[in-house]
Protein backbone atom coordinates (compact mmCIF):
# COMPACT_ATOMS: atom_id res chain seq x y z
CA UNK A 1 0.00 0.00 0.00
CA UNK A 2 1.57 3.50 -0.91
CA UNK A 3 2.13 5.46 2.37
CA UNK A 4 1.64 9.70 1.86
CA UNK A 5 3.70 12.18 3.11
CA UNK A 6 1.09 13.05 6.16
CA UNK A 7 2.00 9.84 7.26
CA UNK A 8 6.03 10.74 7.91
CA UNK A 9 6.00 14.45 7.59
CA UNK A 10 6.40 16.31 11.54
CA UNK A 11 3.34 18.05 11.36
CA UNK A 12 4.82 20.49 14.54
CA UNK A 13 6.15 23.68 12.85
CA UNK A 14 8.63 25.85 14.04
CA UNK A 15 7.82 29.22 11.59
CA UNK A 16 9.09 32.42 12.13
CA UNK A 17 8.39 35.87 10.36
CA UNK A 18 9.88 37.81 7.55
CA UNK A 19 11.32 39.95 9.91
CA UNK A 20 12.67 37.93 11.99
CA UNK A 21 16.18 38.87 12.85
CA UNK A 22 18.80 35.31 12.38
CA UNK A 23 20.37 35.69 15.41
CA UNK A 24 16.72 34.95 16.62
CA UNK A 25 16.35 32.49 14.53
CA UNK A 26 19.53 30.73 15.53
CA UNK A 27 18.39 30.40 19.19
CA UNK A 28 14.97 28.86 17.92
CA UNK A 29 17.28 26.43 16.20
CA UNK A 30 19.25 25.43 18.86
CA UNK A 31 16.02 25.69 21.69
CA UNK A 32 13.98 23.32 19.07
CA UNK A 33 17.19 21.32 18.02
CA UNK A 34 16.28 21.00 14.68
CA UNK A 35 18.06 22.63 11.52
CA UNK A 36 15.69 24.99 9.46
CA UNK A 37 12.20 27.05 10.30
CA UNK A 38 9.86 27.79 7.97
CA UNK A 39 9.62 31.65 7.31
CA UNK A 40 5.90 32.76 7.07
CA UNK A 41 3.99 35.95 6.12
CA UNK A 42 0.85 35.61 8.04
CA UNK A 43 -0.70 32.22 7.14
CA UNK A 44 1.69 32.42 3.90
CA UNK A 45 4.72 29.73 3.76
CA UNK A 46 7.35 32.51 2.70
CA UNK A 47 10.53 30.86 2.73
CA UNK A 48 12.94 27.86 4.45
CA UNK A 49 15.96 29.09 6.44
CA UNK A 50 18.39 26.15 7.26
CA UNK A 51 21.31 25.92 9.74
CA UNK A 52 23.24 26.10 6.52
CA UNK A 53 21.72 29.18 5.09
CA UNK A 54 22.53 30.80 8.31
CA UNK A 55 26.48 30.07 7.59
CA UNK A 56 26.54 30.55 3.72
CA UNK A 57 24.02 33.62 3.11
CA UNK A 58 24.91 35.36 6.69
CA UNK A 59 28.21 34.34 8.35
CA UNK A 60 30.06 34.18 5.09
CA UNK A 61 29.15 36.80 3.50
CA UNK A 62 30.05 39.24 6.87
CA UNK A 63 26.17 40.27 7.50
CA UNK A 64 25.25 40.92 10.71
CA UNK A 65 22.94 38.24 12.22
CA UNK A 66 21.22 40.99 14.49
CA UNK A 67 19.97 43.09 11.33
CA UNK A 68 20.02 40.04 8.89
CA UNK A 69 16.14 39.26 8.37
CA UNK A 70 14.94 36.04 7.79
CA UNK A 71 13.53 36.67 4.45
CA UNK A 72 16.95 37.82 3.70
CA UNK A 73 19.02 34.36 4.66
CA UNK A 74 15.66 31.82 3.41
CA UNK A 75 15.36 29.93 0.39
CA UNK A 76 12.36 31.50 -1.20
CA UNK A 77 12.01 29.20 -3.99
CA UNK A 78 10.28 26.33 -2.07
CA UNK A 79 9.62 22.83 -4.25
CA UNK A 80 6.98 21.78 -1.39
CA UNK A 81 4.76 18.78 -1.41
CA UNK A 82 1.17 18.31 -0.34
CA UNK A 83 -0.13 15.87 2.80
CA UNK A 84 -1.43 13.32 -0.09
CA UNK A 85 1.49 13.20 -2.09
CA UNK A 86 2.70 9.73 -2.33
CA UNK A 87 5.94 9.29 -0.65
CA UNK A 88 7.61 7.85 -3.81
CA UNK A 89 7.03 11.47 -4.91
CA UNK A 90 8.58 13.13 -2.05
CA UNK A 91 11.70 10.85 -2.29
CA UNK A 92 11.95 12.10 -6.37
CA UNK A 93 11.72 15.47 -5.52
CA UNK A 94 14.51 15.47 -3.03
CA UNK A 95 16.42 13.54 -5.43
CA UNK A 96 15.76 16.08 -8.33
CA UNK A 97 16.46 19.27 -6.35
CA UNK A 98 19.24 17.60 -3.85
CA UNK A 99 16.84 18.45 -0.74
CA UNK A 100 16.90 17.24 2.76
CA UNK A 101 13.69 19.06 3.39
CA UNK A 102 10.26 19.46 2.15
CA UNK A 103 7.72 22.23 3.25
CA UNK A 104 4.05 20.47 3.29
CA UNK A 105 1.67 22.36 2.60
CA UNK A 106 -2.23 22.70 1.67
CA UNK A 107 -2.61 25.56 -0.62
CA UNK A 108 -0.12 28.54 0.32
CA UNK A 109 0.01 27.29 3.98
CA UNK A 110 2.50 24.97 5.66
CA UNK A 111 1.11 22.39 7.72
CA UNK A 112 4.12 19.83 8.09
CA UNK A 113 7.32 19.42 7.09
CA UNK A 114 9.39 16.14 5.61
CA UNK A 115 13.16 15.34 6.03
CA UNK A 116 15.91 12.52 4.97
CA UNK A 117 15.54 11.76 8.61
CA UNK A 118 12.06 11.02 8.70
CA UNK A 119 11.93 8.89 5.96
CA UNK A 120 14.99 7.23 6.77
CA UNK A 121 13.57 6.53 10.00
CA UNK A 122 9.83 5.19 8.34
CA UNK A 123 11.34 3.65 5.27
CA UNK A 124 14.92 1.82 6.60
CA UNK A 125 15.25 2.24 10.32
CA UNK A 126 18.10 -0.15 10.56
CA UNK A 127 20.20 1.66 7.86
CA UNK A 128 23.27 4.15 9.15
CA UNK A 129 20.71 7.25 8.72
CA UNK A 130 17.73 6.15 10.23
CA UNK A 131 19.93 5.25 13.25
CA UNK A 132 21.48 8.45 13.49
CA UNK A 133 18.12 10.13 12.77
CA UNK A 134 16.22 8.03 15.29
CA UNK A 135 19.53 8.75 18.21
CA UNK A 136 19.46 11.17 20.47
CA UNK A 137 20.53 14.58 19.93
CA UNK A 138 24.26 15.15 21.53
CA UNK A 139 24.59 18.81 22.28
Amino acid sequence: MTQHVREVMTSTLVTVGTLTAVSEVAHRMREEDIGAVLVTEGDELRGLVTDRDLVVRVLAEGKDPGDTTAAEACSPDLVTVTPDDDVDHAIQLMREHSLRRLPVVEGTTAVGIVSLGDLAIELDPDSALGDVSAATPNR
